[in-house]
């Protein structure tokens, strides 16, 4: 009896044992392939899976893995596993010699996302997938670089990560992995050519400098020219308007003085039609009398001696006077 209850427990023992190893939990966003008797069978999907022990198998796969060294520098590790991560990833990869059109060699570190979105393929078509990527990269990042100098590879990642993310993913296409997108971390040239770099670049901020202050002088001088020349313009555009206004006061004061003029001779010679004098004598008289007011001005004595003629013509100036105190 007792030993039926051993062997009982013996064989309860084994049956866990059994259902135990046949239990198989894969986490979320992580699967795994399963061989039976040496030979691909499934996938197995997120959650609990039941499998035959010892009849079926989980395919180990290679991953890779990034720790810090001692110096502070990133070293990959590849280690096997038998479960896939199906989230996307990124590799690091270290910093690696390329040499330019131009001949430079350059130090570039870059960085690759990709997702396996077929882990029936990443397992069975490509052997060490994590090393295949690596040596991938590289080698597309090579012949990328190799067709383009130094400058337009400084200047041109965006194109350069376009054209890597291509051939990647048309190479690993056949692998089930989908590369999402290649970066270029850092881009090293050497320290002669840094500071080559460094010179060219700050003779080209001087000559931009130049260039702008000259540009600078240049629209000050135009900016002065052209205020001189408005001002010029103004001022003879008042000089104009001035003279102008002058000439017009000037014509209507000889226009009023005419007037007045023309009105003191027509009222004289209404009185001198009215006295019965001759016009002409009193014009001419009025005449040597405003010369003779000119001849004696000053503060010296004078002499001024006075034509016979003017005689006759001063003679009608009493005739003048009675015409005035007639009026």
């Amino acid at each position: 009896m007792e030993e039926s209850v051993i062997l009982l427990g013996i064989l309860v023992f084994i049956v866990l044992v059994l259902v135990w190893a046949g239990i198989k939990i894969v986490p979320q966003s992580e699967t795994c392939v399963v061989e039976r008797l040496g030979r691909f069978h499934s996938v197995l999907n997120p959650g609990l899976n039941i499998i035959w022990p010892f009849i079926d198998k989980p395919k180990t796969v290679y991953t890779r893995q990034v720790i810090s060294g001692m110096n502070g520098k990133t070293i990959s590790r590849i280690s096997t596993s038998t479960s896939i991560d199906l989230r996307e990833q990124v590799y690091d990869f270290p910093s690696q010699p390329v040499i330019t059109k131009d001949n430079v060699t350059t130090e570039i570190n870059a960085l690759l996302y990709f997702q396996i979105v077929d882990p029936k393929k990443a397992v069975y078509e490509i052997d060490n997938l994590p090393n295949a990527l690596e040596k991938l990269t590289q080698t597309s990042l090579r012949n990328v670089i190799g067709e383009l100098e130094l400058d337009q590879t400084l200047s041109s990642r965006d194109t350069i990560n376009s054209r890597l993310q291509t051939i990647l993913d048309d190479v690993t296409n056949k692998w089930g992995v989908k590369v999402t997108r290649v970066e270029l971390q850092d881009i090293n040239p050497p320290k002669s050519v840094r500071e080559a770099m460094e010179k060219q670049m700050q003779a080209e901020r001087n000559r931009r400098a130049e260039i702008l202050n000259a540009e600078g002088q240049k629209t000050s001088v135009i900016l002065l020219s052209e205020g001189e020349k408005a001002s010029q313009i103004n001022q003879a555009t008042a000089k104009k308007e001035s003279e102008i206004l002058r000439a017009e006061g000037e014509a209507r004061a000889k226009v009023l003085k005419a007037e007045a003029e023309a009105e003191a001779i027509r009222k004289v010679a209404e009185a001198i039609n009215q006295s019965k004098t001759d016009p002409a004598t009193y014009m001419l008289a009025m005449q040597y009398i405003s010369t003779l007011r000119e001849m004696t001005q000053g503060p010296a004595s004078k002499t001024v001696y006075i034509p016979y003629e003017a005689s006759g013509v001063l003679s009608s100036l009493g005739s003048i006077k009675d015409l005035f105190k007639q009026q």
